[in-house]
């Protein structure tokens, strides 16, 4: 016994031999079978997508600028700095990630005459 599984271990089988067979039956079981009961942990967003276009572009080496329809951003009247910042991380999330911190907004008009947020952030 001893001596079959360091035969196995160190795969000293020739091909076309049955216990060849079987390692290699044995791997792909692994492979093939393992991802079925192992938990990864990676999950979609569960934020939903924005109904309008978003436009992404970098503003320095770590630092973006995306500008994101007034429709696709949720913010009451009277929303303090730090509700804003979390409001407005939360309407680019779907695109930028979760990792991602709201530096500075500011609302302006786009070519057709739609409002639309401007958001820096840093990632």
């Amino acid at each position: 016994m001893n001596k079959l599984l360091k035969s196995y271990i160190y795969w000293t089988y020739p091909r076309g031999n049955v216990h060849y067979d079987v390692m290699v039956t044995i791997i792909l079981l692994f492979i093939f079978v393992t991802p079925q009961f192992w938990d990864f942990g990676d999950k979609p967003s569960r934020a939903p997508g924005p109904s309008h276009p978003i436009q992404i572009a970098s503003d320095g080496p770590r630092s973006l600028l995306v500008t994101i329809s007034d429709i696709d951003v949720k913010a009451p009247n009277d929303a303090s700095v730090n509700e804003m910042r979390r409001v407005l991380r939360k309407a680019i999330e779907p695109v930028t990630g979760d990792a991602v911190t709201v530096i500075r907004w500011e609302t302006a008009t786009d070519i057709q005459g739609n409002k639309v947020w401007k958001i820096w952030a840093r990632r």
